[in-house]
């Protein structure tokens, strides 16, 4: 996900402090014991050790200083992108959907659903993945989502319920 997305300069950065890394791995655990057995030494410990903190040092600041690219250019996430919510009340019961609105236009809406009834109850809209949990008598739940033009039906997902009324269309134009 990091590579994805930085640009072409901050790969190559990266790159090559991960590819000197590698190298001095590499070099230090087959190359260097084959020509001296004890490597590193009693004298070379102190400075292997030195260079491998330093090499430590250098990728972990690599990958701070060019990961922080997509903050830097103000990068949309998904929490960044998204506009404000827009609320809109919503009151469910045995066995009814009550909006303050069923005409919307186009754009973000936090549905703020209350159970006023007696049983659970929960919001769904058909279509979108995303729904309330199970609601409790006298609780509330927020669901966010963006909608676009169209018409939207809103229902409980509650075995029965849907069949019993608790479903509304919304249009947003």
């Amino acid at each position: 996900m990091l590579l994805a997305g930085l640009t072409t300069g901050h790969k190559i950065g990266l790159g090559v402090v991960g590819l000197v890394f590698i190298l001095f791995a590499l070099w230090s655990s087959l190359i260097a014991p084959r020509r001296n057995p004890d490597f590193p030494g009693k004298n070379g410990i102190g400075p292997y050790i030195v260079v491998c903190l330093a090499l430590f040092a250098a990728m972990i600041s690599a990958v701070m200083v060019f990961g922080r690219e997509s903050e830097a250019k103000g990068a949309s996430t998904p929490a960044a992108a998204a506009a404000p919510a827009k609320p809109v009340q919503v009151q469910e019961k045995e066995f009814a959907i009550t909006l303050a609105t069923k005409t919307l236009t186009a754009g973000r809406y936090a549905f703020d659903v209350k159970n006023v009834g007696k049983i659970q109850h929960d919001l769904a809209i058909q279509g979108l993945p995303a729904k309330t949990p199970l609601i409790s008598p006298g609780q509330s739940a927020t669901l966010t989502v963006t909608l676009k033009k169209g018409a939207y039906t809103l229902y409980c997902t509650v075995p029965g319920h849907r069949a019993a009324g608790m479903v509304v269309t919304v249009t947003v134009s």
